[in-house]
């Protein structure tokens, strides 16, 4: 297949603190079955997509743990970003280097650098199968995961009638993209079985992603163009890249498209948001505890604890919090209060 994976590996995962810090944000983290993150991503691919077919696209200051964590991949494949500009501007980059090596027919894949998806074998076929959906038609194809619970924390896919693309994934028309829902919403879009969750993942031929950015962003399509006739992308990105606009790919492109077609998924997916993805990706206690490193709990129930240093961590008495103990400092919050870590890490007191 004349097929090229995008991996996006800019994001500071500033939702991890302190296991996850600005000098080494979550993708690099390797708590996961011993590699990091951005390793399982690359790890995904084999058999479908190559080595020296896969890209990634990262800050200038995550070039060198990039290519340490990716050996396989070739040096020169790791794209750093001279400034962030969110993800519009990261695919339009994709965009250009999948037409300059694979031509206007070439399949680009957009994809994530800190999620985990079990089994793979079950990704690496949806895929593939997206792979080809993208050759068989003009559409831009996502791939939405079937939800196994009403999740408030990830965006949703409004899926519409499916089609007979001659794969073994299952694709429908996407009838629209929605942000991450209250409780009750979220249970109205479980029950019904018309929505998916979003993945973030998405897969295009590159003449049809040229086109949409041409159509809705061309201020920032402008980039397709200069990255698939330089000779030097480095070089063109220092020049370019501080005048594009901020914008995420998804207000710029993704949601003024008439034509998106969605695979139907149903291996295991957690974009591993925050602390709060644990239980899910390790085991409970009986009393709803997850534990990892040096812990000791008593008395406290459905609660996340993570030791790094030899030394422990105790918790007695304590329901539904979260404590975390790194070198680079510990954290105590109630489980409610996670999804602020950020703002405290952005605020500039740490």
């Amino acid at each position: 297949m004349n097929a090229y994976g995008i991996i996006l590996a800019g994001g500071n995962g500033e939702r991890f603190w302190p296991l996850s810090t600005f000098d080494r944000p979550k993708q690099f983290v390797d708590i996961f079955e011993g590699k990091p993150l951005i390793r399982h991503a690359a790890d995904r691919l084999k058999g479908v997509i190559p080595p020296e077919r896969t890209f990634v696209i990262t800050a200038e200051r995550f070039v060198a743990m990039t290519r340490e964590a990716l050996p396989m991949v070739p040096p020169a494949n790791i794209i750093a970003e001279p400034c962030r500009r969110d993800t519009a501007a990261a695919v339009a980059v994709a965009v250009g280097l999948v037409k300059k090596i694979g031509g206007p027919d070439a399949v680009g894949c957009v994809l994530t650098a800190d999620h985990m998806m079990k089994p793979v074998i079950a990704f690496r076929q949806a895929l593939k199968d997206a792979i080809v959906a993208a050759t068989k038609t003009d559409a831009v194809i996502t791939m939405g995961v079937v939800p196994d619970a009403p999740e408030t924390g990830y965006g949703y896919i409004k899926v519409g009638s499916p089609l007979d693309l001659g794969t073994k994934s299952v694709f429908c028309n996407v009838n629209g993209f929605v942000e991450k829902p209250d409780l009750a919403t979220a249970r109205k879009y479980f029950s019904s079985g018309k929505y998916y969750w979003n993945s973030g993942m998405f897969i295009w031929r590159a003449s049809i992603m040229e086109q949409a950015f041409a159509d809705h962003a061309p201020d920032i399509g402008k980039l397709i163009d200069a990255i698939a006739k330089t000779r030097n992308v480095g070089m063109t990105l220092a020049h370019t890249y501080a005048s594009i606009r901020s914008v995420s790919v998804d207000f710029a492109v993704m949601e003024h498209l008439k034509r998106i077609l969605v695979a139907r998924c149903t291996f295991g997916w957690n974009d591993v948001g925050n602390w709060l993805s644990l239980p899910d990706l390790f085991s409970r206690d009986d009393s709803g505890n997850t534990c990892l490193g040096k812990a000791v709990l008593m008395d406290s129930n459905n609660s996340i604890v993570f030791a790094e240093e030899s030394r422990p961590v105790v918790v007695l008495g304590l329901d539904h919090v979260v404590v975390v103990q790194t070198e680079n400092g510990t954290l105590v919050c109630a489980k409610n209060r996670v999804q602020d870590i950020k703002k405290i890490v952005n605020s500039g007191s740490l």
